[in-house]
């Protein structure tokens, strides 16, 4: 009977996911150099640069802006609702700060030899003032109206109104002479177009009378779209053509194909390429006698009165349904036939209405081309028509609105930069806020499990293990390997963990790949069996085996061997150097097998394994991607999660925890794995106890009595490093 499954905690509900305060205020302190840093470079940074800037004044003008709509509708172009145009407001800004408009402004206020005076400079050209007159004006559109201020900048306030006034006057300027020139070369550019397009239209009107009176054309038609008979008569027979070529080809096909069968395999070709319902009842009779002949031929025997009607009337339906088959190859070959004269007769029409449409076609096609070139003229001619006139009459039409002054700029009293106090108090939020953001960023980044406090908080279950970096085959390694001990303590607090001491069966899960379950359950099943346990080593990652690489052994036959009951459990287990660890490879995994292990048999050979050793170990999958996994889970008597250290985020690792809890599986504890001992100084305070214990013992056993150890090696030969001999004191110290 297997022994009830407990889940880790007895508390339901999920850990929550909001961080305290004390954990804002440990980011803070570690990352306090961060912090302070950005801080007084951003504030400093602000404060030397508000310190330098000179004194500035600013005059804002005022003025409205439209489109060069006319002041009333005219006649061709009635004045309507304009349209809002969001490129509008932005396409002045843009001729506001052309040359075409700042450059008037520099020459009118002669603003060249003011600033070179000012400068210090001998000359100071127009380009060079249209840069500098560029950077002193701003220019704003006042929410959601049409309404531009034109802000003016100078050390100057006099001239920094007289700059925002001036621009307000040339560009209104700039608008009406534009828009006159504008309009009257377009008058005089639709005025000669439409000169020449009429020229053009009696021309071709001539060229129509000529070719309608020589072709002698009774012309009803539409210009574009001249339909005679015979060309509809062409696409008639063209589509007839073509269907009866399509039945030809299928019936002479599906023929050829089927004279090439056997007689037996006409009877099953027969029904789907030309389905006959007599052939079909023949058929079926016939099924119905074999039928009946199959279930009595043993009983009665063959000699007996109804056997022999039966095989009479079997050899009577086979009679018919040969015959049936005949007709149907007759009546398709005589389709055949029908559908190539129908195309020979088809191809025949077609080329004489095809002779009949290029006759006429070419005879027209001169009239034709004639009368489809005058429509397109005259609609050009037209189209220059109505421009014409709609402009001339707009341009006499006046245009006050184009341009509306609403507010003079004033020179001001009060320079507007640098504001000192808002510059130094934005230094101070944004110095603040750019390092805090910044220390909150770095530690939200990494999300990965770096304690063990963020295993128990996250998962609400205890760590049952502290497996060091660069931990490899103990079995290799032997049982004085520094690495042992950090396994040995896993097995004591498995064992301690465990409800009941039925629980034998036990295997590792993880959240992804590379993790470390591999390494972990064959070294704790090492242990086990170095322990003096009768122990058996499954490999139960039947996508990915490779336990039996570590233990250096065959693979070709396994559990799924077993599974499929191809081979006994005896011919599948594989003993080890070890005398009281066994082990049983995955097996080759045929595709056709997947999901082998969620099946009967996989719970029954768990039942037989917990009768014949003291423990099993399962080797699995991850279990976010395969479902193998969560099939172990459910079925052994206890799960291990195996997270690796600094590798994946929290979040995957909660996932997988409920993963296992979702499908019945008894999680004992986690494995914390590939934890680097020396160098993180979150570990680090395990390991003085151990690190003296072991530096003492290899003293001892340099000057001891057996002189087996030389240079602090362990008698198996390999040195233990003091990251590794730290491995024991972790677990120790924890538990």
């Amino acid at each position: 009977m297997e022994a009830p499954k407990n889940t880790v905690s007895s508390n339901p509900s999920q850990p929550e996911s909001k961080l305290h305060f004390l954990d804002y205020w440990r980011i803070i302190r570690i990352r306090k150099t961060v912090i302070l840093a950005v801080f007084l470079l951003v504030v400093l940074t602000t404060t030397a640069v508000t310190f330098i800037l000179p004194e500035t004044f600013m005059s804002t003008a005022r003025i409205e802006v439209n489109k060069d709509t006319p002041d009333v509708g005219s006649i061709i172009n009635p004045t309507g609702p304009v349209t809002y145009d969001p490129y509008f407001i932005q396409t002045e800004f843009e001729k506001i700060k052309s040359q075409r408009v700042l450059t008037p402004v520099i020459q009118n206020l002669h603003l060249n030899e003011v600033w070179a005076k000012r400068f210090g400079m001998e000359t100071l050209r127009e380009s060079e003032a249209y840069k500098i007159l560029l950077s002193m004006i701003d220019l704003r559109q006042s929410r959601n109206t049409s309404l531009i201020e034109i802000r003016a900048f100078s050390d100057d306030k006099q001239e920094a109104a007289k700059i925002a006034n001036e621009i307000v006057r040339v560009y209104a300027d700039f608008r009406r002479s534009s828009r006159s020139l504008l309009s009257d070369t377009g008058i005089k550019a639709l005025q000669k177009e439409y000169d020449d397009q009429k020229i053009q239209v009696d021309e071709k009107q001539r060229l129509v009378d000529e070719q309608r009176s020589k072709l002698g054309v009774s012309d009803m038609g539409d210009a574009y779209y001249q339909s005679t008979v015979e060309q509809e008569t062409v696409r008639n027979i063209e589509k007839q053509r073509n269907e009866a070529q399509a039945r030809f080809a299928h019936f002479n096909k599906m023929y050829d194909e089927l004279r090439k069968k056997e007689r037996k395999e006409l009877r099953k070709a027969i029904p789907t390429a030309a389905p006959d319902a007599a052939l079909d009842r023949y058929l079926e009779d016939l099924g119905k006698v074999e039928q009946t002949y199959a279930a009595n031929i043993n009983d009665l025997g063959p000699q007996n009165a109804e056997i022999l009607k039966l095989e009479g009337l079997m050899k009577r339906i086979n009679t018919q349904i040969e015959d049936r088959i005949d007709g149907v190859l007759t009546g398709i070959e005589l389709e055949v036939a029908q559908n190539e004269a129908v195309v020979k007769e088809m191809e025949s029409l077609l080329d004489k209405a095809k002779k009949d449409d290029t006759q006429k076609r070419a005879a027209y096609a001169p009239y034709f081309t004639a009368k489809r070139n005058l429509e397109n003229q005259q609609r050009i001619l037209d189209t220059v028509y109505m421009r014409l006139l709609a402009e001339k009459v707009d341009s006499k039409i006046p245009k006050g609105t184009s341009v509306v002054p609403i507010d003079d700029a004033q020179p001001e009293n009060k320079p507007v930069r640098p504001n000192i106090p808002l510059n130094i108090s934005l230094g101070v939020i944004v110095g603040l806020i750019m390092g805090f953001g910044l220390a909150f960023f770095i530690e939200y980044l990494d999300t990965s499990v770096k304690t063990i406090d963020d295993v128990e908080r996250a998962l609400q279950a205890p760590v049952l293990g502290v497996i060091p970096q660069n931990v490899g085959s103990l079995m290799q390694e032997g049982p004085d390997s520094p690495h042992a001990e950090a396994y040995r303590v896993l097995r004591t607090n498995l064992l301690f963990s465990r409800k009941d001491k039925d629980m034998r069966t036990i295997t590792v899960v993880s959240g992804g790949a590379g993790e470390g379950k591999s390494t972990t359950i064959f070294n704790l099943a090492t242990v086990f069996a170095q322990n003096g346990a009768r122990v058996l080593l499954v490999d139960s990652d039947l996508r990915r085996p490779s336990l039996h690489k570590l233990l250096n052994v065959s693979n070709s036959i396994g559990l799924t061997n077993f599974l499929l009951k191809q081979n006994t459990m005896e011919e599948v287990i594989q003993t080890t150097t070890l005398p009281t660890l066994h082990f049983l490879p995955s097996g080759k995994l045929p595709s056709s097998s997947l999901g082998i292990l969620n099946t009967a048999q996989m719970r029954e050979f768990i039942q037989k394994a917990r009768e014949r050793y003291d423990f099993v170990f399962f080797d699995s999958p991850p279990i976010m991607g395969v479902s193998d996994a969560s099939v172990l889970a459910s079925e052994v008597d206890i799960a291990m999660l195996v997270i690796q250290y600094r590798k994946y985020p929290q979040v995957m690792t909660l996932r997988a925890k409920q993963m296992v809890e979702k499908v019945g599986g008894n999680l004992l504890g986690v494995v914390l794995n590939n934890i680097n001992i020396s160098q993180d100084s979150y570990y680090y305070y395990y390991s003085g106890y151990y690190y003296d214990y072991y530096s003492k013992h290899d003293d001892s056993e340099k000057n001891g009595a057996n002189g087996d150890g030389k240079n602090g090696e362990s008698k198996n030969g390999d040195a233990k490093k003091p990251g590794e001999r730290a491995t024991t004191v972790a677990m120790k110290q924890k538990y």
